[in-house]
């Protein structure tokens, strides 16, 4: 495993990471706890020192887990969790100090860990009008000088709001969805991160499984899986499902990206390693939900780069395919 310096956190975490929404059982399929521990037990054995759970996952099942396992290591594992989500409706007016406070609080009981484990707290992609509102950053600082937090940073639906996150100066890392189908962060985010030595959390970099090669038109998902009952927006902003990309379009895509990787029965390992082919990326988290999944994964840190012929047709096949579909989006 190789490692990566979280921008001006200087804490250095691994490049393949580990996300827990399905980590202790497929999406929509109810947690399992000893699933859970094992594969995040199994990461970090495989060197993985960067763990992003939040309070919304299985209702607060992950957050316990992880907390159980890193408490359970000797490893000095660093821990991201998430606030904000609960909030129903989720609009701006739900945002408040005192509602954000509480989630922050909730969330170290639930985890079990203090500050020194829980280096990082992360707004859950809130309505992009928050970004517009000082004081709840300022809510930060104070729950830092308390000693409840180390670091904050936000998880992002887009661009914009990742542009504004970052005019905060207690904001050190970003969460955001990047991958083969969704390039637009490459461009003026990458530039403007750079440039406030800001760290880069990669969410969604399979495209929920798109990314894989592994689907056909005849896959089929649970009721109760986002990819089922998501794909535009009913639940939450359709761009999580499948990075917004119409179902159909990105089996055509895959089936082009196949050609190019004619070699590789699982695309997953590639679709990551283009993604740490960006400096500006700190860590990718990918979820798991079998250990093959995480092995898979882990995979992608031990790929060459890819090749400037690859990343051309990489490329081609998102300009031809995907980019009017996702790219004034988000």
């Amino acid at each position: 495993m190789k490692y990566r310096k979280l921008g001006k956190t200087g804490i250095k975490v691994s490049e393949i990471s580990l996300g827990t929404w399905q980590v202790g059982g497929k999406w929509g399929s109810g947690f399992d706890d000893a699933l859970a521990e094992h594969i995040i037990n199994e990461a970090i054995d495989a060197g993985v020192n960067f763990i992003d759970t939040a309070d919304v996952y299985e209702a607060g099942a992950s957050e316990a887990a992880v907390g159980r396992v890193v408490k359970s290591r000797s490893e000095e594992v660093f821990v991201a969790t998430k606030c904000g989500r609960q909030i129903n409706p989720h609009v701006n007016e739900g945002y408040t100090v005192e509602v954000l406070r509480k989630y922050v609080e909730d969330s170290l009981k639930n985890t079990g860990l203090d500050c020194l484990n829980c280096p990082l707290h992360i707004f859950a992609v809130p309505p992009t009008e928050v970004y517009y509102r000082p004081e709840i950053f300022e809510l930060f600082d104070r729950l830092k000088d308390e000693g409840k937090i180390k670091n904050l940073g936000v998880s992002v639906e887009k661009v914009e709001e990742g542009l504004k996150a970052i005019e905060y100066p207690n904001v050190n890392t970003v969460q955001i969805i990047f991958n083969m189908f969704r390039q637009r962060p490459s461009e003026l985010f990458f530039e403007q991160v750079r440039k406030k030595d800001i760290g880069v959390i990669v969410r969604v970099p399979l495209a929920s499984g798109l990314l894989t090669g592994k689907f056909s038109s005849d896959s089929t998902f649970d009721k109760d899986d986002h990819r089922n009952f998501n794909r535009d927006g009913a639940a939450f902003d359709k761009g999580e499902t499948f990075s917004g990309v119409p179902f159909d379009l990105g089996l055509k895509a895959v089936d082009e990206l196949k050609k190019v990787f004619p070699q590789r029965d699982n695309l997953a390992p590639v679709a990551l390693r283009w993604i740490l082919d960006f400096p500006e990326v700190s860590c990718i988290i990918p979820g798991a939900s079998k250990v093959e999944h995480l092995n898979s994964n882990i995979k992608a840190a031990e790929l060459p780069p890819l090749t400037d012929k690859e990343k051309v047709a990489v490329n081609e096949i998102y300009d031809k395919h995907i980019k009017k579909h996702v790219h004034h989006l988000w």
